[in-house]
Parts: structure tokens; C-alpha cells; sequence
């Protein structure tokens, strides 16, 4: 199989693809990321090309000015790219100013090898990470995927509003959320009459 025969919509109800991985932590420090110890959280793991390029500061800058907000759900970010810990390190300790992302506060992980990469079907070329994005559960199951080209920046707002439909439905058994759903809209009955009584008010 290439790297690039995988569809990455199979992920999505599976269990997310576990790993263990060097990563620049929040404090500045070096360790090791492993999915799988963050069972009982969710997770936004999201895979971006390169370090020291040009749409990836603005993505990685964009998901730590709402980490918080991130946190506050139950939710880790983390975010990988084929780059080494020393080449995280390095772009960290420059200055947004500068093309650097400074002091992130979430880890950044070293796919130096690309096998995380390549286990999660965003390999491209055999050199970079495509910009996939996937909503792990507290169960450890890819339960949203997305996969942009590399000159395509995600939306954090976006991935938000995934965490915040996929708590709802987790606590809402009965309903599911229709599309532009966002924490306290109207949800939808799945049945017949349901969608029925949702189209009524919403529908034109």
C-alpha cells in the first residue's frame, strides 16, 4: 500500500492509531507524548507539514490562543509534524516576529521517522504530513477527520464546535445535531417526525 492509498475516512469510528513519541512540551522541556495515556480526555490531534513554514505558524498560533477554551471541555490539543524536538525547540524560542511560534502551551511532537504520519493515511509523498485534524474520544476513537491540501489553513472555531457536537450527542442520546449545529442551538430527534418538526422551524 503507498503512503497516500489510505482513506482517511476509515479512521473515523476506529480506535485512533496509539503511539509513543519524543515532543517539546508546554514548559520548554523535552519528553514523550503517548496517546493513548490521555484516555479519559479528548483529544484534538492535528498533523501540520513543517516547522518554519508559512500557513503552519498561523494555524499553530490560532489553536493556542484557545487551548483554554479547549481545556475547559475536557480536550488536550497536540499537534505533529515530521520535524525533530530540536527543530520544535528552535521555532518555539523564535519570535512570532520572527516566523517563530513562541511559547505554545500545548507539546508539539517529533514524527521524525513519519510513522504517525503514515499510520493515520496523511502521509504525503513520503515526506510531509497533509493537514489532517482528528477528534479522538475518552475512549481512544477517532470519532471526526478532516484533511486539508497544504496550502489550506483549518479553522479552530471549527474544531470547536466538532468537541462541542460531539459532548452534546454523547449526553444526548436521543438527538443527534444537524449541520451548523452550535452549543445551544436547537438539536434534531432522529426519527421521521423528528426532522420533520426540526425543517418546520429551521428549514427555509
Amino acid at each position: 500500500m503507498s503512503d497516500n492509498s489510505m482513506c482517511v475516512s476509515t479512521l473515523v469510528t476506529q480506535q485512533a492509531p496509539d503511539f509513543t513519541a519524543d515532543a517539546i512540551m508546554p514548559d520548554n522541556s523535552f519528553g514523550q507524548i503517548t496517546l493513548s495515556a490521555f484516555r479519559g480526555k479528548y483529544v484534538i490531534l492535528f498533523f501540520y507539514p513543517l516547522d518554519f513554514t508559512f500557513v503552519c505558524p498561523s494555524e499553530i498560533i490560532a489553536f493556542d490562543k484557545r487551548v483554554e477554551s479547549f481545556r475547559s471541555k475536557n480536550c488536550e490539543v497536540v499537534g505533529v509534524s515530521v520535524d525533530s524536538k530540536f527543530t520544535h525547540f528552535a521555532w518555539k524560542n523564535t519570535t512570532v516576529e520572527n516566523g517563530g511560534i513562541g511559547n505554545i502551551k500545548y507539546p508539539l511532537v517529533a514524527d521524525l521517522n513519519k510513522n504517525i504520519s503514515r499510520s493515520y493515511g496523511i502521509l504525503f509523498n513520503a515526506t510531509v504530513a497533509l493537514r489532517g485534524l482528528f477528534l479522538i474520544d475518552t475512549k481512544g476513537v477517532i470519532r471526526h477527520s478532516i484533511i486539508n491540501d497544504l496550502p489550506l489553513g483549518r479553522s479552530v472555531d471549527e474544531a470547536l464546535r466538532m468537541l462541542d457536537a460531539l459532548q452534546f450527542v454523547e449526553t444526548h442520546g436521543d438527538q443527534v445535531c444537524p449541520a451548523n449545529w452550535r452549543e445551544g442551538d436547537d438539536a434534531m430527534k432522529p426519527t421521521a417526525e423528528g426532522v420533520a418538526s426540526y425543517l418546520a422551524k429551521h428549514g427555509k
